[in-house]
Parts: C-alpha cells; structure tokens; sequence
C-alpha cells in the first residue's frame, strides 16, 4: 500500500476499515499479559460477576492499541504526533470490532503539514466504543 502524502489525501477521505476477530478470553489473556494489566475485571469470571458484569469484558487499553494499529497501519508510527480517545462503551466477549477513521482537517503545525483524523471502534452493533482523534504529519 503507497503511504499517504500531504497533498494526495482530502478532508473527507476514509482510512482503510480494521476489522478484528471477536473478542474471547484468549485475547484478553494474552493482552494481560503483554500489557501487564492483569486487572482480574478483564480476566475472572467469578470476579467479574461480583462487581455486576455478566463476564469478563475487553481492557480499553486494548480497544485504544486496535486504533492505534489502524492508524499506523496507514501511516508510519513516526509521522503521529498526538492520539487521544474517549472510552464510551465496554466491549464484551464476542464483540466484533471494526476500527475506522476519516479525515477531518488538513493542517500546518510548526514546520509540519499535518491531518487530524476522527477515529472510532465499533461492535458488530454499531455501538461506538471508542471514539478519539490523531494528529499526523504527512510529507
């Protein structure tokens, strides 16, 4: 795939769609243990139904590293300046997460022509889990 350049890309246009597999205890285990967050919430059913939830249920760190990927699957990780996101759903077990973004503004920062990209994850439902922005420096 040809890297985005300043000049090749428009207000409007999308970033290629990160679909993930549905979510399961593996996952989450394994993302436990890379990330060292072992919060038992993410990992414990027993502990999980005592504080309400039906079961376990995705780390947000998770959810923010899949939109991470997306965006750095379009751009180098060294053109991103900033990445912020606002947690606004928890995504259970057999969620099917689609990552997507857009850009939304074309910009000079300094000496950097830049895009902000409006990025979110969805379920299966349409329901938007994650929502957020990134600043990246384009060339």
């Amino acid at each position: 795939m040809t890297k985005p350049t300043f000049d090749s890309v428009a207000i409007g246009d999308a970033l290629p769609t990160l679909t993930l597999p549905p979510v399961d205890r593996k996952m989450l285990a394994l993302f436990a243990g890379a990330s060292g967050d072992h919060h038992p919430v993410h990992i414990d059913l027993d502990y999980a139904r005592r504080a309400g939830m039906p079961d376990v249920f995705a780390h947000g760190m998770l959810g923010m590293a899949w939109l991470g990927r997306l965006i750095t699957g379009w751009a180098p990780q060294a053109q991103l300046r900033t990445f912020n996101v606002r947690f606004q759903g928890i995504t259970h077990l057999g969620n099917v997460v689609s990552c997507g973004g857009r850009i939304v503004e074309k910009l000079e920062v300094g000496e950097e022509r830049c895009v902000r990209i409006e990025v979110q994850s969805t379920n299966q439902y349409g329901q938007v889990k994650i929502a957020g922005e990134a600043l990246v420096a384009l060339h």
